[in-house]
This record gives structure tokens, C-alpha cells and sequence, in this order.
């Protein structure tokens, strides 16, 4: 089953796994990617590097799908788009507290809101942004 599959606002700790395994998997490319353009002094920071940024990455997803489902099941309104707009602030919330800067936890919210917010209108309304148009 993938994340589609299960409704929202149901079975919470099913879609927080999937979101964090993929979230994980994110990260890992991410900071293999990040080693290669800014190669680190030793093999122990790039260990701390890597461990790091995994690990953020895959909290936010946790917190994005976690606080999506809470929210869904809170306002008994599990299709609206306000969810994930929630969700995504919550991780990019999380993400400014991390980094310890009160501009970067604003934007991310407000970004990463609007992005998951926009997805999910794009999931109710089926929106195909890639191959041919419909007619």
C-alpha cells in the first residue's frame, strides 16, 4: 500500500511510515549528492554530515504526516487541502527550529504548506502535470 491508498485521517501511524521511509530515502540521495559537491575533510564528518541531514529530513516527513492525519481526524474534514497546508507548515516549523533561524522555519512553513496544500488539490481535482493533456 502506498500513501494514496489510505485515507486521510485514518490509520496515522501507517502513513507517518510510509512518509518517513521515503522521507529516509530522500535524505540518503540528498546528502550523497551534498558529499560529492562539498567533499568533507575526514570519513567521520562526512558520517555526521549524512547522519544529520537523513535524520532532519526523515523527522520532517514523520511530523508532515503525523500532523496531517491529527489535523484531518481534529477538524473531521479529511479531503481539504487546509490539512496538509498544517502538515507542511509543521515540518517547515520544525526545520527553522533546527537550524535555529526564525526566517527559515517562516519560509519553510509557508512554503512547504503551500506546496503539500497544492498537491493535495492536485490529488482531489486529478491534475496531470506530466504527459499529454486530456480532452
Amino acid at each position: 500500500m502506498g500513501y494514496w491508498d489510505i485515507p486521510d485521517g485514518t490509520d496515522c501511524v501507517q502513513k507517518t511510515w510510509i512518509s518517513t521511509k521515503v522521507a529516509t530515502a530522500l535524505g540518503l540521495v540528498g546528502s550523497a549528492y551534498h558529499l560529492v559537491a562539498f567533499q568533507p575533510d575526514s570519513a567521520v564528518a562526512a558520517l555526521q554530515r549524512v547522519t544529520s541531514n537523513t535524520v532532519t529530513l526523515a523527522t520532517m516527513g514523520a511530523i508532515f504526516s503525523m500532523t496531517t492525519c491529527l489535523s484531518a481526524q481534529a477538524r473531521d474534514a479529511p479531503d481539504e487541502p487546509l490539512n496538509y497546508f498544517i502538515g507542511g507548515c509543521a515540518s517547515g516549523i520544525f526545520l527553522g527550529a533546527r537550524t535555529h533561524n526564525l526566517m527559515t522555519g517562516t519560509t519553510a512553513c509557508l512554503s512547504l504548506g503551500t506546496l503539500a496544500a497544492f498537491t493535495k488539490v492536485g490529488r482531489n481535482e486529478d491534475w496531470n502535470l506530466l504527459g499529454p493533456p486530456k480532452m
